[in-house]
């Protein structure tokens, strides 16, 4: 090991656990190096009244005021540059196909109808991967989301991580993002939006930004896109 992160806190996706793929993949390379990962169960057990402050606040509570890497992955990634944006004491940040403009996009993903009878009902069910099978969600998650900015002002060093076939959260979303920061370097990769299929280059980018490797000849080829 050539660097010397601080220790890592990892924020899972939406719907998502500590045991999702990435986390335990990123995890397992960490424990390699002897640097800590804390990856918080981020709904905290209670999807159903899941909101952005309440994750906002079990982050807190994980960096527990510390100076820290963040990392996250989806909204994880959102929910990463919010807390960065207010904390200075979180030093750098790994973005993995960042869900920026989360308020804007998410009001769009459904009719007014779809929000009116969720708000309506109370709740509406979105498949849980932590779970395996659909849980109810509430509708204060919607309006808790629209007192946050589509894209945090953070100005650590980042790195985004981002695939150019990602149907859920559109690369441009990262790349504009990455233009307007030029704290920011982005990776585009040829990948959806899970990123699993790519998890090797998702470690050695990780990595070499994090400077506990040199960057291999291979990925010598991914340049900055700013």
């Amino acid at each position: 090991m050539t660097g010397d992160a601080s220790r890592v806190v990892y924020l899972h996706g939406f719907a998502s656990s500590p045991l999702s793929t990435k986390a335990r993949f990123f995890a397992r390379h960490f424990a390699d190096l002897g640097v800590g990962c804390e990856i918080p169960q981020l709904d905290e057990g209670n999807f159903e009244t899941l909101t952005v402050s309440d994750q906002l606040r079990v982050i807190d509570q994980a960096v527990n005021g510390e100076a820290v890497t963040l990392m996250g992955s989806s909204l994880g990634g959102y929910l990463a540059a919010l807390y960065a944006a207010r904390h200075p004491n979180v030093e750098r940040l790994v973005l993995l196909a960042p869900a920026f403009q989360f308020p804007t996009r998410w009001r769009s993903r459904f009719s007014d109808a779809e929000f009116r009878d969720w708000k309506a009902t109370g709740s509406r069910p979105f498949f849980h991967y932590g779970y395996k099978a659909d849980r109810p969600l509430g509708y204060r998650f919607v309006e808790d989301a629209l007192q946050y900015e589509d894209d945090p002002d953070f100005r650590q060093p980042g790195l985004i991580l981002h695939g150019s076939l990602d149907e859920v959260v559109p690369v441009e979303a990262s790349e504009n993002f990455a233009r307007r920061h030029p704290n920011v370097q982005l990776r585009v990769l040829e990948s959806g939006h899970e990123l699993t299929d790519a998890m090797d280059r998702l470690w050695n980018e990780t990595a070499v930004f994090l400077e506990f490797q040199k960057r291999e000849p291979f990925l010598a080829a991914f340049s900055p896109i700013c």
